[in-house]
């Protein structure tokens, strides 16, 4: 079968395109245009009918990936499953389904059937832990078995993988002559990756084996996201020479695999500095050719445990301004615990906000919403202001928990609201038309 990039070359607009060029408000041709350059992908394997079209790439809405999945401590399939539809319920665009406990094929699938979300998963996780549970040693895997197991998890349905393929003798070699690093190495896949090579002084086959890797995707009309394995777990690791060793070898793949036809996204840091964002997204966009760019948070500090749903959502938004594409939520329990649905729930609300910060920022455009939403708190016309909300049962929520005397008001002010007041002082200048030019006082 011909991928959506391969289609989009030879200038044919598929219905997946016309989907995305539906929701985003977006001509279908400029659409193609951009899947064409490797610059929006669109994660729709074939294997699985009853997805949602999602576009992921430049001009468009920034999107928001939930992460559920089992652990050697939790292993409840049906709690994995509901975490799945709160995701879905909220709104979230993609799913990643991260399990390591358990049976895998099952939960996997489950999760599959559970939603009509586009799922990803990292085929490394799978891989180690049974080959851990067969040897007692997960440096034992068969690298011929670690292909066969991505092709499965592909024939299931899954439509986008984050798999390590620039983690190499080379980048290795940073991090051992850099000699310290303060967070280590907190990628699970690129952890047991390194930990492979080393016991087996071999190269990475995934990095060997590159075209292959990108035949199995192509296969499959799946999205290859180049995993970030040496990404930075603490601030004063961002950007060190281990994690940039890393990202250029994947842009450099991100290159070869739109080449070869293949989808192509990049994975970003997870810990970085607030005033580093900008560069890295920017790195990222100039050496990948403009390669949708997936960023993990990133958390712009590491004492906010507890609200890392804050401290991720004030990086995603600065991500989103400066054209991150993609942006995996982090839930309250991040660093501490497995997250349960409230967590999802709390995570993709938080991240969804970010987004749509962000999203304001780069695309001056889409502000109208913003203005509408203004408009009617400024008339206090709070049906009206709570279908415009992002979140309406929660403001309605706590709107009811205190009620005012005055219905036209909210307690915060009662009798001194500044709003009704102000609409009497000023009725003729601020009513009308002229507020919706922009031009009211």
């Amino acid at each position: 079968m011909e991928t959506q990039i391969e289609l989009a070359r030879k200038a044919v607009i598929t219905e997946e395109m016309i989907k995305v060029a539906e929701q985003e408000g977006l001509v279908a041709e400029w659409i193609r245009e951009r899947v064409a350059e490797g610059r929006i992908v669109i994660p729709c394997n074939p294997n699985r009918k009853q997805q949602k079209v999602v576009g992921i790439g430049y001009g468009l809405r920034t999107k928001v990936n939930a992460s559920i999945g089992t652990s050697s401590d939790i292993a409840d399939f049906d709690l994995e499953v509901r975490k799945a539809r709160v995701a879905e319920e909220e709104k979230a665009d993609t799913l990643m389904e991260l399990s390591t406990g358990g049976n895998l094929d099952e939960v996997r699938r489950m999760i599959l059937d559970g939603c009509s979300l586009p799922v990803g998963n990292v085929p490394l996780y799978q891989a180690f832990s049974e080959a851990g549970k067969k040897y007692h040693n997960p440096n034992k895997l068969d690298s011929e078995y670690l292909f066969e197991l991505i092709e499965r998890q592909l024939s299931d349905g899954i439509s986008f993988m984050a798999i390590h393929c620039g983690i190499n003798r080379y980048s290795i070699e940073r991090l051992r002559n850099q000699g310290y690093r303060y967070g280590g190495l907190v990628s699970k896949g690129g952890t047991f990756m390194v930990s492979w090579m080393e016991y087996n002084n071999c190269e990475n086959p995934l990095y060997e084996q590159f075209d292959r890797v990108c035949n199995l995707m192509k296969k499959y009309d799946a999205v290859l996201s180049l995993g970030n394995g040496i990404r930075a777990g603490a601030i004063h690791d961002s950007h060190d020479r281990a994690q940039m060793a890393e990202m250029v070898i994947n842009c450099e793949l991100a290159e070869l695999g739109r080449d070869m036809g293949c989808q192509m996204m990049v994975e970003g840091p997870g810990h970085v500095p607030l005033d580093e964002i900008e560069g890295n997204i920017m790195l990222e966009k100039r050496m990948s050719g403009g390669a949708p760019y997936y960023v993990l948070g990133p958390l712009p500090a590491d004492s906010g445990a507890g609200y890392d749903h804050i401290t991720s959502a004030i990086g995603a938004a600065n991500s989103a301004r400066y054209g991150a594409d993609l942006i995996c939520y982090i839930t309250p329990a991040e660093h501490l615990a497995l997250p349960n649905e409230d967590d999802v729930r709390e995570g993709i609300r938080a991240t969804r906000l970010a987004a749509r910060i962000g999203d304001i920022a780069k695309y001056p455009e889409r502000r109208e919403l913003e203005k509408k939403v203004a408009l009617s708190r400024r008339d206090t016309n709070w049906d009206e202001h709570f279908k415009l909300l992002m979140f309406p049962e929660k403001a309605e929520e706590v709107r009811r928990s205190r009620t005012p005397e005055n219905q036209k008001t909210c307690t915060m002010c009662g009798d001194f609201c500044a709003m009704e007041r102000g609409i009497s002082l000023f009725a003729d200048d601020i009513k009308g038309d002229k507020v919706g030019s922009g031009q009211g006082v």
